[in-house]
């Protein structure tokens, strides 16, 4: 396939399941059957700060999952492809249980028949100290990091999946693109501190060292939490344009992918190859 739609969506979520699932709802009105091939979400998109992630994804994993639910119909009923920022899950991809008190925070790929065709786990927490109204961040009191790379096939074309703060590590994108990574997708929930000073730098990085579409999906205002987080969901280009981009507020932006063009640059700049 030469080209494709994208539909990248924008939230502030949150603490909440029910109230973040009613605003996703509402964003997502905007879009009906056959707009789009893929749509994509934030991270945290279900729930962000939540006060009790261990219960939530205790009910994902093996109650009746109200997320994944509300996910699958509206890929199903869409008809497109869904990339769900994260959730939280209290069992790893094999099964294990995460250990007690822990989560991790899973990116799922739902199937336009609403079908969870793929999982990636966050592997690089946030732990960091950040000039903003918190002062400080630490996942790794809450998460359990993954250990995999997750390349998904899809109709249209390969999406590397990551998460957040695994922008800052480029050797994980350059081993997706080994592995056939045409789009790298990264959900995120940047602060507003660290996203205005570091997030579209590393969003044109990755895809001008890739030679790949990248797509973030972002959390954006002020949420029950206290958190700030920056927005500018973006598409970005494989020459490292900012082909679309919604600075702030909630809403949805959509975007044709060429891969004429992507096939174009690889071959003028095969600098991605890392020969």
């Amino acid at each position: 396939m030469s080209g494709v739609c994208v539909a990248v969506v924008q939230l502030c979520s949150s603490a909440e399941v029910n109230a973040s699932l009613r605003h996703l709802d509402d964003v997502l009105s905007d879009l009906k059957p056959g707009d789009v091939d893929a749509v994509f979400l934030p991270e945290n998109f279900a729930a962000l700060a939540a006060t009790n992630p261990r219960a939530i994804g205790d009910a994902e994993t093996y109650g009746a999952g109200e997320i994944k639910a509300f996910v699958a119909g509206k890929a199903k009923g869409l008809g497109t492809y869904i990339f769900a920022g994260t959730l939280p899950l209290t069992q790893r991809p094999g099964g294990q249980p995460v250990p007690e008190h822990r989560v991790r925070a899973a990116s799922l790929v739902f199937s336009p028949m609403g079908e969870i065709i793929a999982r990636y786990d966050k592997q690089h927490l946030f732990d960091a100290e950040v000039k903003d109204e918190l002062g400080r961040y630490q996942e790794s009191a809450t998460f359990e990091a993954g250990d995999a790379i997750t390349v998904v096939n899809t109709t249209f074309g390969q999406v590397g999946l990551s998460v957040c703060y695994d922008i800052r590590y480029p050797e994980m994108y350059t081993e997706m693109t080994q592995q056939g990574a045409q789009i790298l997708a990264v959900p995120s929930a940047f602060t507003r501190v660290t996203g205005a000073a570091h997030f579209g730098t590393l969003v044109r990085a990755r895809a001008i060292e890739n030679a790949c579409f990248v797509i973030a999906a972002c959390q954006s205002g002020g949420h029950d939490s206290g958190r700030e987080t920056y927005g500018h969901s973006q598409i970005v280009s494989p020459w490292g344009e900012v082909m679309a981009c919604l600075p702030e507020g909630p809403g949805i932006v959509t975007q044709q992918l060429d891969f004429n063009f992507l096939d174009q640059v690889r071959l003028q700049l095969p600098a991605w190859r890392r020969l």
